[in-house]
């Protein structure tokens, strides 16, 4: 997916030809500007010399670069990871946050997790558009164990926030559901296999218990709720059931689900961390399986992190998510409260004290933790800057994520983060899509409204 600029010294922009596996047709990309074109593998040559194509776009290219400037350099926050508490009741193999905390951590009390959304609030209402709110999701560890000061803070800030509460599912009987949809609460689940057995090798209690029957039931509960979703971590105990996993999901009728890479960012995700090609095997089997059953039935599951990429290939700037692209989002469009008062950038550096920007109520709020260099080294990591990445045509549809994990595992700032193979090789697969006119079929319905089509040339 690497290649030289084919590119004269007095030419302008130019394009790389990129293989994408397809039968018929290649890619064109300008690795700096995320621009792309299909083309007919036999017209590559002629596509790359002067002509239709490249006078187009050479017309374009400085709008798209700024564009793209803009989305990767100019965000302003818009949106918070809460976490109201250290606790967790699993011991999840793969948990970014480490077992001392989860165990035997502090929970947020309700005052401080009120005065620190009034404080949030402000801060949001001085850089986001009138009328905008911003999105605060109760994030993990397990918010639900302190279910009394979120539920306080929800009521309390109803007016001011989207909120969103992730949870492993295990405390979400019916009052918490009643209390959740009644305020359009969306919901997150995590449910990491198709039966019991796989689920608990990587997702259990502290004392070995499964929870798969738990997660279960909080989704027939609900079942018919128009904003929840599911979250499988996909590891080398799950792997060769995603394709279940899909199954399961569309028969549960689940809005949406996600399926992600385990996150690398300490030793013990490491342990069950698969190889590139199998995850890339494993997630667009999945995937196939999911268009074969909306074409059976009509109703779509919509893989969220896959339909990211899709976006982020089809509209940069209309991307939801933001881990595919650097910098990352942490620290730029969301930052995370921890349950003592400190900001980062992410919820995945909470377990890393060296990104702790400050005290959100008592060292300078938001603005002091945004300037403080714990952000910064995470907001100024720049793939265009250091290899393999700087000479990858797709780097901007991946990101090289996460930065936690590029600098804990692969030791810095400047390195790839755990599946660089594996998110080239997605990106190939969602131009095949594109390329088959398929890609609308694995995203939400009406993505597109809010976009305007700047280039469309047809050869």
């Amino acid at each position: 997916m690497t290649a030289a600029l084919l590119n004269r010294a007095d030419a302008g922009p130019a394009l790389v030809p990129v293989d994408i596996g397809h039968d018929i047709y290649a890619a064109l990309a300008d690795p700096n500007t995320a621009f792309w074109a299909l083309v007919d593998k036999s017209r590559i040559a002629e596509s790359l010399a002067d002509g239709p194509l490249l006078d187009a776009y050479r017309a374009k290219a400085d709008s798209f670069a700024r564009e793209l400037q803009a989305l990767r350099f100019e965000l302003k926050p818009s949106g918070v990871y809460l976490n109201p508490t250290e606790r967790c009741n699993l011991d999840c193999t793969y948990c970014y946050l480490p077992g001392a905390q989860r165990s035997g951590g502090s929970h947020m009390p309700a005052a401080t997790l009120i005065a620190s959304l009034g404080r949030l609030r402000d801060y949001f209402r001085s850089v986001m558009p009138e009328g905008r709110k911003p999105r605060a999701i109760f994030h993990g560890a397990e918010p639900l164990m302190n279910k009394a000061a979120v539920f306080a803070a929800i009521d309390e800030f109803a007016d001011d926030f989207i909120f969103g509460l992730q949870t492993n599912g295990t405390l979400l009987d019916h009052a918490a559901v009643d209390f959740l949809t009644a305020r359009k609460v969306s919901i997150g689940l995590s449910l990491d296999g198709p039966i019991a057995g796989i689920s608990d090798a990587t997702r259990r209690t502290w004392s070995g218990k499964s929870v798969h029957a738990k997660v279960l039931s909080a989704m027939e509960k609900l079942k018919g709720y128009g904003s929840w979703s599911v979250i499988t971590t996909c590891t080398t105990e799950n792997l060769p059931h995603l394709t279940q996993m899909v199954e399961l999901f569309h028969a549960q009728e689940v809005p949406t689900c996600m399926l992600n890479t385990v996150r690398c960012t300490l030793p013990g995700a490491r342990g069950v961390k698969p190889a590139d090609g199998d995850m890339a095997s494993a997630l667009f089997a999945a995937m196939d399986r999911s268009h074969e059953l909306y074409r059976e039935s009509g109703r779509k599951l919509v893989v969220a992190n896959f339909a990211n990429i899709l976006i982020a290939i089809l509209a940069p700037t209309a991307r939801r998510l933001m881990c595919d692209i650097s910098p990352c989002g942490g620290g730029r469009a969301f930052f995370a409260l921890a349950a003592d008062g400190g900001l980062y950038p992410c919820s995945e550096f909470i377990g890393l004290p060296r990104f702790r920007g400050g005290n959100l109520l008592e060292e300078g709020g938001v603005e002091a933790a945004l300037a403080s260099a714990a952000f910064q080294t995470v907001t100024k990591r720049d793939v265009d800057t250091f290899s393999p990445c700087g000479e990858c045509a797709i780097r901007h549809f991946c990101g090289s994520p996460c930065p936690a994990e590029a600098h804990e595992m692969n030791g810095g700032m400047e390195k790839t983060g755990a599946f660089c193979e594996f998110y080239r090789e997605q990106v190939n697969y969602a131009l095949r899509l594109v390329a088959d006119g398929k890609a609308d079929d694995y995203l939400w319905d009406g993505w597109d409204e809010d976009t305007e089509t700047v280039f469309d040339l047809a050869m």
